[in-house]
């Protein structure tokens, strides 16, 4: 494998790596500290530099694994951390943002999300993302699991069409963002940030995803991987907590589904041909 991975471009111009890293779950565990640090590295080594966490995850044990699987590292890859929609006032994302960056050990976060939609103004939380980006804290900010209309109302807010993606929940059988939010997305030139991308390793048992995966000599989650990575401005973060898991997900990014095997996978897992309220797990 090489370490090329293809991009996926920001609204800004930055290109990112279609491929990166989820942390969810990670950090919660002594007993797999060592392993699950040697795979984030070991994802480093093979171009997958793009690390998604968030202080929601292992009330901050998460992003302190991320710190110290970065220590040496931080200038090579882009980190991406989530705020707590309770904590997104315009001085509480700030200290939200303080308060992660001290347990990634690290003096900027390339980019910042709202975790999820909240009771504080969406105003608000972006005056405090513009003043942290202001201040050189982070350098990109953006929302996670926000639906079309939540995106409209964003976009209205003084500084909100300064949104540089949207973190939801897309993978082969949860299609929906296809029908009304992934074309809103793409008209701002706005990348979706793909979130479980093999659906938190439940697929179905039985699907021509095995048929695929047994022509190509594939597993049938490098599969739906390499079908999320298909797809046009959409860059995934899975999650691995082994080196060995790491590689096979790195191996998703070279595998060249055929016309055929898109037109299968579409014939079982169907777009979407009216509006779907956004899933969220």
């Amino acid at each position: 494998m090489t370490t090329d991975i293809a991009n996926v471009t920001l609204p800004d111009g930055e290109r990112i790596p279609k491929l990166g890293q989820g942390t969810w779950e990670m950090g919660e565990r002594a007993s797999q500290r060592a392993a699950e640090i040697a795979a984030l590295r070991e994802g480093i080594a093979l171009g997958m530099t793009l690390i998604d966490t968030a202080e929601m995850y292992g009330q901050g044990s998460t992003e302190s694994l991320v710190g110290e699987a970065l220590a040496g590292v931080r200038d090579d890859v882009f980190l991406v951390s989530k705020v707590y929609p309770h904590n997104a006032s315009r001085r509480g994302v700030q200290a939200a943002c303080e308060r992660s960056l001290k347990r990634l050990k690290t003096d900027r976060l390339d980019l910042y999300l709202l975790h999820w939609r909240g009771s504080e103004p969406l105003e608000e939380t972006v005056a405090g993302f513009e003043a942290l980006r202001q201040a050189g804290k982070i350098r990109h900010w953006g929302v996670s699991n926000f639906d079309l209309d939540d995106m409209e109302e964003l976009a209205a807010v003084p500084h909100g069409d300064a949104c540089a993606t949207n973190q939801v929940l897309y993978n082969v059988a949860r299609r929906g963002p296809e029908f009304d939010l992934l074309p809103w997305l793409k008209s701002r030139s706005i990348p979706a940030m793909a979130y479980s991308p093999v659906d938190h390793a439940r697929l179905p048992k039985r699907s021509p995803l095995n048929e695929i995966a047994a022509a190509h000599g594939a597993s049938v989650f490098q599969v739906a991987l390499a079908w999320v990575l298909l797809q046009p401005d959409v860059f995934a973060i899975p999650k691995a907590g082994r080196a060995e898991h790491v590689r096979d997900n790195r191996r998703a990014a070279e595998l060249q589904l055929t016309a055929d095997d898109c037109a299968a996978i579409d014939a079982h897992f169907r777009p979407p041909l009216r509006k779907q309220p956004l899933e969220i797990l």
